[in-house]
């Protein structure tokens, strides 16, 4: 995909693993480093996605138990409320004020996996895990220790609810074939999308008179990926044969047939996206269900303001962004977050001293707080 900065590139390929459900991994080729080289090699990629699958079918997993894990955390719950051999009576009275809420703010004491002292537990590269990686741990110590290592904890039953909801769905699942259906999304169905890649890529007639780990070495690892190779993970080996690559890039500097010619070969497929228009601009701040717009006006209720922005602002605000992209430097749809903060900057500051006012932004309003920005053209470029 080649095509200027903010036209979208990114935001299709995320689309399309978002509508085909596939695990999706966006990586910047510029952090990559050859084999030899201090810095990331390339088969992390397929590690990192490997992780992104694993997270798709276990949440693919809990949905499909939703419901079981929902009516064991109530029982649980009824237990510890009113005990397990309670009549059946008080216990579907309980039931029916436990469903209403009103029992949110009774406190209770639930059995949770025993914390280590010194914080949070890290792994080897002083990262958090996850809740869910704790538990299985967790779980995993009391198969092999044969007593659980678990500690009362005293909390209000509302806060209560996500624990026994987490602690219930970890021991519905079989860790076992989460991992072998996140090994045939990944190898099916998985997507890796490698931004900035014309910046590892060095002009044809400045090829080899550098040493950068980072250039032209990167593609010659990427090979092996694109063409389909195994990659060892801790989940087991990865066949990249049908992992989709899509890479994408400006190309200011250097055109695409400088890259390795067996790159281009690996990646046949080429499409070049034009820079936005005025109406283009105007679609992104209409049509999208949470536009730059929409999310101002749900941001001001917050504070008790109603915001409307008129036509004839938001048609300002792209003739704006578009005139600011030719004349002084194109950031492409990047822009209009800079147009939107210019315009709310004061109103952001006061909206709390004007709860309960109506305030509707024209185009004099856009004109005023933004027009400024369109008169700083860089005369640089025309310095001969």
């Amino acid at each position: 995909m080649i095509g200027p900065t903010g036209v979208g590139k990114t935001e299709i390929a995320r689309r399309l693993a978002k509508m085909a459900r596939a695990p999706f991994i966006k990586v910047e080729a510029t952090k990559f480093t050859e084999v030899g080289f201090v810095g990331k090699d390339v088969d992390q990629i397929i590690r990192d996605l490997m992780e992104a699958g694993i997270a798709m079918a276990r949440t693919r997993a809990q949905e499909a138990i939703k419901e079981q894990v929902r009516e064991k955390v109530e029982e649980k719950l009824l237990d510890l409320l009113v005990g397990p051999s309670n009549i059946k009576h008080n216990r579907d009275a309980f039931r029916k004020l436990l469903r209403m809420g009103h029992l949110d703010d009774r406190l209770i004491e639930v059995e949770v996996p025993e914390k280590k002292s010194g914080g949070p537990q890290m792994d080897g590269g002083g990262n958090q895990f996850p809740m869910n990686e704790i538990i299985l741990k967790f779980d995993k110590m009391m198969h092999n220790s044969g007593r659980p290592k678990t500690e009362k904890r005293e909390m209000m039953l509302k806060d209560s609810v996500p624990i026994l909801t987490e602690l219930e769905s970890e021991r519905l699942i079989n860790e076992d074939d989460i991992k072998r259906q996140a090994v045939h999304l990944v190898e099916q169905e998985g997507i890796v999308f490698i931004d900035e890649i014309d910046k590892i890529c060095s002009r044809s007639d400045m090829r080899g008179a550098s040493a950068d780990a980072s250039s032209e070495g990167v593609q010659c690892d990427l090979l092996p990926l694109l063409e389909g190779s195994q990659v060892q993970t801790k989940h087991g080996n990865i066949n990249t044969d049908h992992i989709l690559f899509i890479a994408s890039g400006a190309f200011h500097y250097c055109k695409p047939s400088d890259l390795l010619a067996e790159l281009q070969g690996r990646m046949p497929i080429r499409v070049e996206l034009q820079a936005l228009t005025e109406a283009d601009l105007y679609k992104v701040l209409t049509e999208p269900q949470n536009n730059l717009c929409r999310q101002q006006v749900a941001m001001m209720e917050t504070e008790g303001v109603q915001l409307e922005l008129d036509d004839t602002a938001v048609q300002r605000m792209a003739k704006l962004a578009t005139e600011i992209n030719r004349d002084v430097e194109n950031i492409g749809c990047r822009r209009l977050h800079t147009i939107i903060e210019r315009l709310m900057e004061d109103l952001s500051f006061t909206a709390s001293e004007r709860a309960g006012e109506r305030i509707v932004l024209s185009e004099d309003d856009v004109q005023k707080a933004v027009g400024e920005l369109a008169k700083k053209t860089d005369l640089s470029r025309f310095i001969l």
